[in-house]
């Protein structure tokens, strides 16, 4: 795919670039690092987010080499420019003790097995459902929001061993869950030296993903 940087993309990352020295970061840590600030205009984002370079490095692969993509809620899947996600939250149901979220994570690893990047964005039962099942990722991105189970759950990623992205604060959401998966897919393959500047745009550039606060229809109440 080839894109085409708007303008105002150019602009933001100069304006971020100009806040912040991220020049010292190995190439996918400052790529993620700076398209999750890119879509989010948090500085906050450089002291909180977690990740490991090797890491990055073994998912970029993956994902080049074609590595499915799931994504928790559709506002995630439709912040990924670059590539057709799975997300199965429209045929989940809830049932005791389970949410329409960690249905939703069951169906999709039936569907695609281990291997795959998983972007959690909006539900941390997502996250905590995915973290329960044997589904052997090669990356998950958990970044859900929320003041109930968000960075509790986004700890628990941390410390199960599984490759991850994620912050340790309660922030989050969907718009800079699929921006970090972005930056893997932009980023050329295979890895070269550090990119100064975003390569490759989508052509109705907006941002990486809704840039508004989290739409009610996918909060996590609505996914119980």
């Amino acid at each position: 795919m080839t894109r085409t940087v708007h303008p105002i993309e150019q602009e933001s990352f100069r304006i971020l670039r100009s806040r912040l020295d991220t020049s010292a970061l190995p190439p996918l840590r400052r790529a993620v690092l700076e398209r999750v600030i890119h879509a989010s205009a948090d500085l906050a984002y450089a002291t909180e987010l977690v990740a490991d370079e090797e890491e990055l490095r073994a998912a970029h692969t993956a994902l080049h080499q074609g590595a499915p993509v799931v994504a928790d809620v559709a506002m995630v899947a439709s912040g990924i420019t670059a590539r057709r996600s799975v997300c199965r939250l429209a045929d989940a149901t809830a049932a005791p003790g389970l949410t329409r979220s960690a249905h939703a994570i069951r169906l999709a690893f039936a569907e695609v097995g281990p291997g795959a990047v998983w972007v959690i964005g909006c539900a941390p039962t997502a996250l905590e459902e995915l973290i329960a099942l044997d589904v052997a990722p090669a990356l998950v991105i958990g970044m859900p929001v929320g003041f109930v189970g968000a960075a509790e759950s986004k700890a628990r990623l941390r410390a199960c061993g599984l490759p991850a992205v994620s912050n340790v604060s309660e922030k989050g959401g969907s718009a800079v869950a699929a921006a970090a998966l972005n930056a893997l897919l932009y980023t050329p393959y295979p890895l070269g030296e550090p990119v100064e500047a975003p390569e490759r745009a989508d052509a109705a550039e907006s941002a990486d993903a809704p840039q508004s606060a989290e739409s009610p229809e996918h909060s996590e109440e609505n996914l119980q």
